[in-house]
């Protein structure tokens, strides 16, 4: 995983391009079964994907907190949100609640996190390639595919998929 991890910033720039040309005739026209096909080849690659061995989106970035996320975590610390708000946040350009550092806080040594039940929104979701409407995320999953090996290859399988059909 250590290799994988190493090569994956290089492999997604030298990708990026093409990418980003495929996800802009992706969005003008998406397939009719885009997100079927998404859910298909996210659950496949999940199932031979083991994020305890990676956790490399825990170590690189943070995740955007919201209100809900902040209100569910507190609670959980029993704490008052501006407590925790405190203790473990920061606000960022956008103005959305994001860690004050990374590594995530909640990162354990073993790569399990400390807060998994309680855990944020984007955290749950990552790395986003099941969403619906899939054609939609192109600048996070343009993000992603540097982060996260499983989302590189779900995608690199989606662009064979969708081009063999083309």
């Amino acid at each position: 995983m250590d290799e994988v991890l190493r090569q994956l910033p290089g492999s997604a720039k030298e990708r990026h391009a093409e990418n980003k040309k495929f996800f802009g005739k992706l969005r003008k026209k998406p397939p009719k079964n885009l997100d079927y096909l998404m859910q298909e080849l996210h659950t496949a690659e999940f199932q031979k994907t083991d994020c305890l061995q990676c956790a490399n989106c825990c170590k690189t970035t943070g995740p955007l907190f919201t209100n809900a996320d902040v209100e569910r975590i507190s609670k959980h610390f029993r704490k008052k949100p501006q407590q925790f708000i405190e203790a473990y946040l920061q606000i960022d350009e956008d103005n959305d609640y994001v860690l004050q550092q990374v590594p995530c806080t909640f990162l354990g040594s073993d790569n399990y996190c400390t807060i998994y039940d309680v855990r944020p929104k984007a955290c749950r979701e990552f790395p986003h390639t099941d969403r619906k409407k899939f054609q939609q995320t192109k600048n996070l999953t343009l993000k992603n595919v540097a982060i996260c090996p499983a989302a590189f290859n779900i995608v690199e399988e989606m662009k064979r998929r969708l081009d063999s059909k083309q």
